[in-house]
């Protein structure tokens, strides 16, 4: 069944347009990646899809009954009130609560009539127990017994512990209050999700509960990541936004890329080829309208009329500009680069790491990992010496010069253009050497007047990207340098980071970059930092072996029920699953046999007295079309109960 689709979609702010012709559809449980270059369209897609946007043309179909939710990019979260005595308040699990509104209202609207039945006598005792039950049974029935406990699984799942649950909205981070955002959405389940860059903030652990939690997702899914080891272990299928357009491919990120490739050479020769035969055909009728005799003009008519009559191949379209550049270096340092010992840092009531102590030597590639607050950036901060450790000391061997990426980009000043960013950090290059440099940034025209408060986190990612190549080093720290790089930057990062021939030292959560570049991982823990000498694969195969043994103790321990025990629950259980469908198959066969005799009454009053009564009759004909659908929904579970 489809969930969604989308015919004809075009979207222009003033003359530009930004979609154009945008058709595809998807059935319920579809995975789908949204691809394509910063800019290219995906998040105004989204906006367009969940109606926040209206289309200059085409439409957006949704199935019937259907729910959709949406995280935007570095959602702001949007605190919703709750009403009299409900649950709802603006704490983080309050917050999470509002999820489930009408859950809320029951559970407040069960609470006043416990109250009222304590003083309720006669005729109102009745009433109002009745409509307890009603309501109880209905709120149980909905999921209200469970819906708490669910909201405080999705908030530890996502990196709120307990103590967080109590803490009021405001005292929240950015980030903090987007990960809310997402736990609220993943708690709620709609029918129809989409997620507008949902790794944003997480760490690596966080990363993979995400990662599983959607790979399962039953409903049907519409995902936006750069990540593209999320993309293939989430996805089934791929919308590819290219130039306005976009073309859906049946298959994850990494096979979708093989057969854009393939796609796009075989057009490309189907092109040639048909090039060269046009070619061939003009010439042949310029050589007969040279000739000029009658016969000759008739073949050259008739060849003219062929050509008109060929399906033209359309030459692939040129892909969109991507950044291209190499790191400047300032010369060899010598073999030991860094020396930490003994290092030690925290704040008030939060200590970081104590005793952290190791060594990077010359064309190391050393990637700081570790879970959201275990100190990767402080100890990126302490490396530069913009803090101070509490303890240790950190030393640089000879010859080190230090290139640095900030993954909030905090050294740009808001009030420069673009070209005087670069030209102020660069003073002594001229306007040429800087504009050159701007251009392989994907920085041209009335793009480098564009003061820097106004740019987009990937256009002042790619800016800081700019400013660093400039600058000569031996030795390069970065600070989650992927973020907000659409994935064509992300792989010219990848590649101009591989030639170069210094030393890394880098923070990151995208796996796929450091599987590609990492030879040493340093892990940062509350239990001890871990520095594993090799790749990013070999590290995950040596983490997996250290925690098994662990997992194994865990089963190990826990307390294992009699044989006997067990027998007895399965029997009772299973007893209490008889008992329940007997009660069933009475209950169908009485609701059958009284709609069977609705059924009867209706057909007897609908060709008798309401025959000629055109309202009346009207009237029954609906109720008829419902007291048949509801017996054959009847029906059908009689049958299934007759079969177990």
């Amino acid at each position: 069944m489809i969930a969604i689709s989308t015919s004809g979609l075009a979207y222009r702010i003033g003359a530009r347009e930004i979609l154009h012709n945008v058709s595809f559809s998807l059935e319920e449980g579809d995975r789908l990646a949204v691809v394509g270059v910063n800019g290219s369209g995906k998040s105004t897609l989204f906006r367009l899809l969940t109606g926040e946007y209206a289309p200059d043309e085409g439409a957006v179909y949704i199935a019937k009954d259907k729910t959709v939710g949406m995280l935007e990019q570095d959602d702001a979260f949007h605190i919703l009130k709750g009403e009299g005595d409900s649950p709802l308040d603006e704490t983080v699990l309050g917050q999470m609560y509002a999820a489930f509104p009408d859950l809320c209202r029951m559970e407040a609207r069960l609470a006043r009539m416990e109250q009222e039945l304590k003083t309720a006598t006669g005729e109102a005792l009745t009433r109002l127990s009745a409509e307890f039950a009603a309501l109880n049974a209905r709120f149980a029935a909905d999921g209200g017994l469970h819906y708490k406990s669910r909201c405080r699984s999705f908030l530890i799942r996502l990196g709120f512990p307990e103590e967080f649950h109590s803490l009021p909205i405001d005292r929240l981070s950015g980030g903090q209050r987007t990960r809310l955002a997402l736990a609220r959405l993943l708690s709620w389940e709609p029918d129809i999700l989409l997620l507008d860059e949902p790794t944003n903030h997480l760490d690596t652990d966080t990363m993979l509960w995400l990662e599983t939690h959607l790979a399962s997702y039953k409903k049907t899914l519409l995902l936006v990541s750069h990540d593209r080891y999320f993309l293939d272990r989430v996805t089934t299928k791929t919308l590819d936004i290219e130039n306005r357009t976009a073309k859906l491919y049946r298959a994850p990120y990494t096979e979708y890329v093989r057969q854009k490739k393939e796609d796009r050479a075989a057009q490309q020769k189907q092109y040639e080829l048909q090039q060269k035969e046009i070619a061939r055909q003009e010439a042949y009728i310029a050589q007969q309208r040279q000739w000029n005799r009658e016969r000759n003009i008739i073949a050259a008519e008739s060849r003219e009329k062929a050509l008109a009559r060929m399906e033209k191949v359309e030459r692939p379209a040129d892909l969109p500009a991507s950044i291209r550049f190499a790191f400047t270096e300032s010369g060899e340092s010598g073999n030991d680069v860094l020396s930490v010992r003994r290092l030690a840092k925290s704040y008030p009531n939060k200590p970081l790491f104590t005793d952290l102590s190791f060594e990077v030597k010359k064309r190391d590639r050393l990637f700081i990992l570790g879970p959201n607050g275990s100190g990767k950036s402080t100890l990126v901060k302490l490396l530069l010496g913009k803090i101070a450790p509490d303890a240790g000391r950190i030393e640089f061997g000879y010859n080190v010069t230090v290139g640095y990426y900030d993954q909030e980009n905090q050294n740009l000043t808001p009030e420069n253009t673009v070209l005087e960013e670069l030209w102020s950090t660069y003073p002594t290059l001229t306007q040429t050497e800087i504009r050159s440099t701007l251009a392989l940034f994907l920085f041209r025209g009335e793009d480098i007047e564009k003061t820097v408060s106004v740019l987009s986190g990937g256009e002042r990612a790619r800016l800081t990207l700019a400013k660093l190549i400039l600058s000569k080093m031996n030795v390069l720290i970065l600070d989650e340098p992927t973020n907000h790089l659409d994935i064509q930057s992300r792989e010219a990062l990848e590649e101009a980071l591989s030639a170069f021939d210094g030393t890394i030292i880098a923070v990151s959560h995208d796996r796929y970059f450091i599987s590609k570049l990492a030879t040493r991982i340093l892990t940062l823990a509350p239990e001890g930092a871990v520095d594993f000498m090799g790749g990013y694969e070999a590290y995950c195969e040596d983490r997996a072996r250290r925690s098994a043994p662990a997992a194994a103790e865990a089963e190990a321990a826990e307390p294992k029920s009699s044989d006997g025990k067990e027998q007895y629950l399965q029997r009772k259980q299973e007893a209490a699953r008889l008992r329940q469908r007997e009660r069933r198959k009475e209950a169908v066969a009485e609701e059958i046999a009284k709609l069977e005799k609705r059924l009867a009454d209706l057909l007897d009053e609908l060709f008798g007295p309401a025959a000629s009564d055109y309202v009346r009759a009207a009237a029954l004909e609906d109720e008829r079309v419902t007291v048949e659908d509801h017996l054959m929904q009847l029906y059908e579970e009689e049958e299934e109960l007759g079969k177990e």
